[in-house]
Protein backbone atom coordinates (compact mmCIF):
# COMPACT_ATOMS: atom_id res chain seq x y z
CA UNK A 1 0.00 0.00 0.00
CA UNK A 2 2.76 2.41 1.07
CA UNK A 3 5.04 1.30 -1.98
CA UNK A 4 2.35 1.92 -4.22
CA UNK A 5 1.10 5.43 -2.27
CA UNK A 6 5.05 6.68 -3.25
CA UNK A 7 5.08 5.53 -6.74
CA UNK A 8 1.58 6.88 -7.57
CA UNK A 9 3.05 9.99 -5.67
CA UNK A 10 6.11 10.62 -8.27
CA UNK A 11 4.00 9.63 -11.00
CA UNK A 12 1.77 12.46 -10.79
CA UNK A 13 4.93 14.68 -10.26
CA UNK A 14 6.88 13.74 -13.22
CA UNK A 15 3.96 14.71 -15.71
CA UNK A 16 3.66 18.00 -14.78
CA UNK A 17 3.89 20.80 -17.06
CA UNK A 18 7.25 22.74 -17.75
CA UNK A 19 7.67 25.79 -19.77
CA UNK A 20 8.13 25.89 -23.90
CA UNK A 21 11.75 26.71 -23.53
CA UNK A 22 12.70 23.85 -21.82
CA UNK A 23 10.52 21.37 -23.80
CA UNK A 24 12.13 23.12 -26.74
CA UNK A 25 15.73 22.68 -26.01
CA UNK A 26 15.10 19.04 -24.94
CA UNK A 27 13.85 17.94 -27.94
CA UNK A 28 16.72 19.80 -29.47
CA UNK A 29 19.26 17.55 -27.10
CA UNK A 30 17.55 14.58 -28.56
CA UNK A 31 17.83 15.14 -32.26
CA UNK A 32 21.79 15.31 -31.48
CA UNK A 33 21.63 11.61 -29.83
CA UNK A 34 19.86 8.33 -31.53
CA UNK A 35 17.46 5.69 -29.54
CA UNK A 36 16.66 8.25 -26.69
CA UNK A 37 13.87 6.19 -24.39
CA UNK A 38 13.03 9.12 -21.98
CA UNK A 39 14.25 13.11 -21.09
CA UNK A 40 13.83 13.82 -17.46
CA UNK A 41 14.30 17.60 -16.38
CA UNK A 42 15.58 18.36 -12.98
CA UNK A 43 17.69 21.06 -10.73
CA UNK A 44 17.94 24.33 -9.81
CA UNK A 45 15.83 25.65 -13.13
CA UNK A 46 13.07 23.26 -12.30
CA UNK A 47 12.72 25.19 -8.87
CA UNK A 48 12.88 29.00 -10.62
CA UNK A 49 10.94 29.74 -13.43
CA UNK A 50 13.13 32.46 -14.65
CA UNK A 51 15.75 30.89 -17.13
CA UNK A 52 17.98 33.97 -17.27
CA UNK A 53 21.60 33.16 -16.77
CA UNK A 54 20.60 29.60 -15.69
CA UNK A 55 21.29 26.50 -17.30
CA UNK A 56 18.66 23.57 -17.78
CA UNK A 57 19.86 20.62 -16.41
CA UNK A 58 18.22 17.22 -18.47
CA UNK A 59 18.96 13.81 -18.66
CA UNK A 60 18.55 11.85 -21.77
CA UNK A 61 17.93 7.78 -21.12
CA UNK A 62 19.20 6.07 -24.12
CA UNK A 63 18.91 2.59 -25.28
CA UNK A 64 22.82 1.99 -25.60
CA UNK A 65 25.62 3.56 -25.45
CA UNK A 66 26.89 2.59 -29.14
CA UNK A 67 23.69 3.95 -31.12
CA UNK A 68 23.79 7.11 -28.61
CA UNK A 69 26.99 8.43 -29.62
CA UNK A 70 29.15 9.66 -32.73
CA UNK A 71 32.17 7.92 -31.79
CA UNK A 72 33.32 4.52 -30.20
CA UNK A 73 35.64 6.56 -27.66
CA UNK A 74 32.44 8.95 -26.46
CA UNK A 75 30.34 5.40 -26.08
CA UNK A 76 33.36 3.98 -24.48
CA UNK A 77 33.63 6.96 -22.14
CA UNK A 78 29.81 6.69 -21.28
CA UNK A 79 30.09 3.01 -20.83
CA UNK A 80 33.04 3.25 -18.00
CA UNK A 81 32.19 6.03 -16.09
CA UNK A 82 28.27 7.30 -17.03
CA UNK A 83 27.00 9.92 -17.46
CA UNK A 84 28.65 12.09 -20.26
CA UNK A 85 28.00 15.63 -20.12
CA UNK A 86 27.43 18.06 -22.96
CA UNK A 87 25.96 21.64 -23.40
CA UNK A 88 23.74 23.07 -25.66
CA UNK A 89 22.45 25.96 -26.57
CA UNK A 90 19.34 27.17 -28.43
CA UNK A 91 16.96 30.51 -28.70
CA UNK A 92 13.48 30.93 -26.70
CA UNK A 93 10.52 32.34 -29.52
CA UNK A 94 11.55 35.84 -28.35
CA UNK A 95 15.21 35.10 -29.27
CA UNK A 96 16.79 35.11 -25.73
CA UNK A 97 19.09 32.23 -25.33
CA UNK A 98 18.46 29.38 -23.39
CA UNK A 99 21.33 27.23 -22.27
CA UNK A 100 21.22 23.34 -21.28
CA UNK A 101 23.69 20.96 -19.77
CA UNK A 102 22.80 17.67 -20.39
CA UNK A 103 23.50 14.38 -19.48
CA UNK A 104 23.52 10.68 -21.46
CA UNK A 105 22.74 7.89 -19.55
CA UNK A 106 21.47 4.57 -20.72
CA UNK A 107 18.33 3.47 -19.25
CA UNK A 108 19.72 0.04 -17.34
CA UNK A 109 22.54 1.80 -16.02
CA UNK A 110 19.87 4.94 -14.63
CA UNK A 111 17.61 1.96 -13.33
CA UNK A 112 20.43 0.50 -11.41
CA UNK A 113 22.31 3.75 -9.91
CA UNK A 114 18.87 6.16 -9.18
CA UNK A 115 17.25 2.69 -7.59
CA UNK A 116 19.84 2.35 -4.79
CA UNK A 117 22.56 0.00 -6.70
CA UNK A 118 25.04 2.31 -6.66
CA UNK A 119 26.69 2.88 -3.06
CA UNK A 120 27.70 6.46 -4.46
CA UNK A 121 24.64 8.29 -4.05
CA UNK A 122 25.46 10.66 -8.04
CA UNK A 123 21.82 9.11 -8.91
CA UNK A 124 19.72 8.21 -6.42
CA UNK A 125 20.27 11.69 -4.52
CA UNK A 126 19.70 13.95 -7.42
CA UNK A 127 16.42 11.71 -8.89
CA UNK A 128 15.17 11.63 -5.38
CA UNK A 129 14.28 15.10 -5.99
CA UNK A 130 11.42 16.25 -8.54
CA UNK A 131 11.83 16.04 -11.84
CA UNK A 132 9.75 16.19 -14.80
CA UNK A 133 9.01 13.64 -17.92
CA UNK A 134 9.72 15.51 -20.63
CA UNK A 135 9.58 12.86 -23.18
CA UNK A 136 8.73 8.96 -22.88
CA UNK A 137 8.98 6.52 -25.96
CA UNK A 138 6.04 4.63 -25.15
CA UNK A 139 4.15 2.89 -21.74
CA UNK A 140 7.39 -0.05 -20.73
CA UNK A 141 9.65 3.13 -20.68
CA UNK A 142 7.28 5.29 -18.31
CA UNK A 143 7.19 2.19 -15.99
CA UNK A 144 11.05 1.42 -15.97
CA UNK A 145 11.70 5.39 -15.29
CA UNK A 146 8.64 5.67 -12.93
CA UNK A 147 9.68 2.60 -10.85
CA UNK A 148 13.68 3.92 -10.88
CA UNK A 149 12.42 7.32 -9.86
CA UNK A 150 10.36 5.78 -6.73
CA UNK A 151 13.32 3.88 -6.12
CA UNK A 152 15.27 6.43 -5.96
CA UNK A 153 12.92 8.14 -3.21
CA UNK A 154 12.28 5.12 -1.19
CA UNK A 155 16.35 4.45 -1.14
CA UNK A 156 17.51 8.05 -0.10
CA UNK A 157 14.86 7.90 2.21
CA UNK A 158 16.53 5.03 4.13
CA UNK A 159 19.52 6.38 3.70
CA UNK A 160 18.27 9.89 5.99
CA UNK A 161 16.37 7.68 8.12
CA UNK A 162 19.98 6.28 9.33
CA UNK A 163 21.59 8.59 9.65
CA UNK A 164 18.18 10.20 12.55
CA UNK A 165 18.55 9.50 16.32
CA UNK A 166 15.12 9.69 17.95
CA UNK A 167 12.40 12.16 16.76
CA UNK A 168 13.06 13.64 13.76
CA UNK A 169 11.19 15.74 10.90
CA UNK A 170 11.35 15.58 7.16
CA UNK A 171 12.93 18.85 7.12
CA UNK A 172 16.00 17.30 9.26
CA UNK A 173 16.13 14.02 7.19
CA UNK A 174 16.13 15.58 3.72
CA UNK A 175 18.79 18.31 4.77
CA UNK A 176 20.94 16.24 6.61
CA UNK A 177 21.09 13.88 3.93
CA UNK A 178 21.79 16.28 1.30
CA UNK A 179 24.39 17.50 3.72
CA UNK A 180 26.11 14.25 3.69
CA UNK A 181 25.67 13.51 0.29
CA UNK A 182 27.08 17.30 -1.29
CA UNK A 183 30.68 16.12 0.37
CA UNK A 184 30.64 12.92 -1.78
CA UNK A 185 31.10 15.23 -4.90
CA UNK A 186 33.16 18.75 -5.64
CA UNK A 187 30.46 21.33 -4.66
CA UNK A 188 30.91 24.97 -4.77
CA UNK A 189 27.90 25.53 -3.65
CA UNK A 190 27.59 26.79 0.44
CA UNK A 191 25.12 25.00 2.96
CA UNK A 192 22.61 27.51 2.35
CA UNK A 193 21.91 25.55 -0.88
CA UNK A 194 20.53 22.83 1.04
CA UNK A 195 18.17 25.22 2.91
CA UNK A 196 17.19 26.77 -0.38
CA UNK A 197 16.35 23.33 -2.18
CA UNK A 198 14.14 21.42 0.85
CA UNK A 199 12.36 25.08 1.20
CA UNK A 200 11.78 25.26 -2.77
CA UNK A 201 9.70 21.49 -2.41
CA UNK A 202 8.77 21.41 0.96
CA UNK A 203 5.44 20.04 0.05
CA UNK A 204 7.05 17.25 -2.20
CA UNK A 205 9.16 16.20 0.41
CA UNK A 206 6.92 16.36 3.24
CA UNK A 207 4.75 14.55 1.10
CA UNK A 208 7.69 11.98 -0.02
CA UNK A 209 9.40 11.28 3.36
CA UNK A 210 5.72 10.12 5.06
CA UNK A 211 5.07 7.54 1.82
CA UNK A 212 8.70 6.37 1.61
CA UNK A 213 8.87 5.99 5.70
CA UNK A 214 5.67 4.29 5.79
CA UNK A 215 7.16 1.53 3.53
CA UNK A 216 10.25 1.17 5.16
CA UNK A 217 7.88 0.50 8.76
CA UNK A 218 9.50 3.73 10.58
CA UNK A 219 6.87 4.76 12.41
CA UNK A 220 5.07 8.00 12.74
CA UNK A 221 5.93 9.80 16.20
CA UNK A 222 3.70 12.82 15.72
CA UNK A 223 0.84 14.00 12.84
CA UNK A 224 1.54 17.18 10.60
CA UNK A 225 -2.04 19.29 11.42
CA UNK A 226 -2.81 20.54 8.00
CA UNK A 227 -4.44 24.25 9.87
CA UNK A 228 -0.98 24.81 11.77
CA UNK A 229 2.83 24.72 10.44
CA UNK A 230 3.26 21.62 13.10
CA UNK A 231 5.49 19.48 10.82
CA UNK A 232 4.98 15.61 11.28
CA UNK A 233 7.66 13.82 13.03
CA UNK A 234 9.11 10.17 12.89
CA UNK A 235 10.95 8.24 15.29
CA UNK A 236 13.88 6.04 14.28
CA UNK A 237 13.52 2.82 16.50
CA UNK A 238 16.88 1.08 15.09
CA UNK A 239 20.01 2.44 14.29
CA UNK A 240 23.13 1.61 12.48
CA UNK A 241 26.17 1.67 14.44
CA UNK A 242 27.41 5.14 14.15
CA UNK A 243 30.81 4.11 13.78
CA UNK A 244 29.75 1.90 11.03
CA UNK A 245 27.65 4.66 9.62
CA UNK A 246 30.35 7.17 9.46
CA UNK A 247 32.73 4.93 7.91
CA UNK A 248 30.38 4.56 4.98
CA UNK A 249 30.14 8.00 4.18
CA UNK A 250 34.13 8.71 4.40
CA UNK A 251 34.12 5.91 1.88
CA UNK A 252 31.49 7.87 -0.13
CA UNK A 253 33.39 10.85 0.16
CA UNK A 254 36.77 9.62 -1.26
CA UNK A 255 34.94 8.07 -4.42
CA UNK A 256 32.93 10.60 -4.86
CA UNK A 257 35.84 13.03 -4.68
CA UNK A 258 37.93 11.05 -7.38
CA UNK A 259 35.00 10.37 -9.31
CA UNK A 260 33.80 14.21 -9.15
CA UNK A 261 37.89 14.69 -10.86
CA UNK A 262 36.96 12.07 -13.78
CA UNK A 263 33.57 13.78 -14.32
CA UNK A 264 35.10 16.95 -14.76
CA UNK A 265 38.06 15.97 -16.78
CA UNK A 266 35.61 14.28 -19.52
CA UNK A 267 33.39 17.07 -19.40
CA UNK A 268 36.18 19.48 -20.70
CA UNK A 269 36.24 17.22 -23.72
CA UNK A 270 32.39 16.67 -24.22
CA UNK A 271 31.71 20.88 -23.82
CA UNK A 272 31.76 22.86 -26.18
CA UNK A 273 33.82 25.25 -24.86
CA UNK A 274 33.75 23.19 -21.36
CA UNK A 275 36.76 24.64 -19.48
CA UNK A 276 35.68 28.27 -20.10
CA UNK A 277 32.30 27.15 -18.85
CA UNK A 278 33.54 24.86 -15.51
CA UNK A 279 35.41 28.08 -14.60
CA UNK A 280 32.16 29.85 -15.16
CA UNK A 281 30.30 27.36 -12.78
CA UNK A 282 33.17 27.77 -10.23
CA UNK A 283 32.86 31.25 -10.04
CA UNK A 284 29.05 31.30 -10.18
CA UNK A 285 28.82 29.37 -7.26
CA UNK A 286 31.86 30.44 -4.90
CA UNK A 287 32.99 33.44 -6.13
CA UNK A 288 36.41 32.52 -6.86
CA UNK A 289 37.25 33.48 -10.70
CA UNK A 290 39.28 31.59 -12.50
CA UNK A 291 41.21 33.18 -15.55
CA UNK A 292 42.51 30.53 -18.08
CA UNK A 293 45.57 30.42 -20.40
CA UNK A 294 45.62 29.90 -23.97
CA UNK A 295 47.93 26.79 -23.28
CA UNK A 296 44.95 25.24 -19.97
CA UNK A 297 42.15 25.34 -22.70
CA UNK A 298 44.17 23.37 -25.20
CA UNK A 299 45.26 21.15 -22.72
CA UNK A 300 42.91 20.67 -19.50
CA UNK A 301 43.67 17.21 -18.69
CA UNK A 302 47.04 18.64 -18.19
CA UNK A 303 46.28 21.76 -16.99
CA UNK A 304 43.77 19.90 -14.18
CA UNK A 305 45.66 19.11 -11.22
CA UNK A 306 46.99 22.20 -10.66
CA UNK A 307 44.00 24.14 -11.09
CA UNK A 308 41.97 22.19 -8.76
CA UNK A 309 44.87 22.47 -6.44
CA UNK A 310 44.80 26.29 -6.22
CA UNK A 311 40.99 26.13 -6.03
CA UNK A 312 40.54 24.26 -3.52
CA UNK A 313 43.54 25.97 -1.33
CA UNK A 314 40.80 29.02 -2.71
CA UNK A 315 37.79 27.46 -1.28
CA UNK A 316 35.91 26.96 -4.22
CA UNK A 317 35.31 23.40 -3.54
CA UNK A 318 34.22 22.00 -0.19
Amino acid sequence: MAEGRLQALIAAEIDQAVAAPVTAIAAAARQRHGAVSAVLFYGSCLRHANLEDRIVDLYLLVDSYATAQRSRLSALANRALPPNVYYLETQDAEGRPVRAKYAVCSLADFATGAGGGWFHPYLWARFAQPSRLLYCRDAAVRAQVTAALTGAAAHTAREGAALMVGEFTSRELWKTLFRETYRTELRAEGPERVDDLYEANRGYFEAVTDAALASLRVPAATAGDDNRPTPAKYRQGTTMRRGRLRARWRLRRAQGKLLSVLRLIKAAFTFAGGPDYLAWKIERHSGVALVLTPWQRRHPVLAAPLLFWRLYRRGAFR
